[in-house]
């Protein structure tokens, strides 16, 4: 916790919290990334 009240500090809070929202976004990219290969696979699998 003294650590990222630190870099909060050293960085500056837009930094921080820019950071903070990409590690929690990323998992979700990747699911949506796999839900859409997924839903291409479907359509060329109705058109054959």
């Amino acid at each position: 916790m003294e650590s990222i009240l630190q870099a909060i500090g050293n960085l500056g809070f837009p930094i921080a919290v820019s950071v903070y929202l990409l590690v929690r976004i990323e998992a979700k990219l990747e699911n949506l990334a796999a839900s859409i290969a997924g839903l291409a696979q479907a359509v060329n699998g109705l058109r054959k």
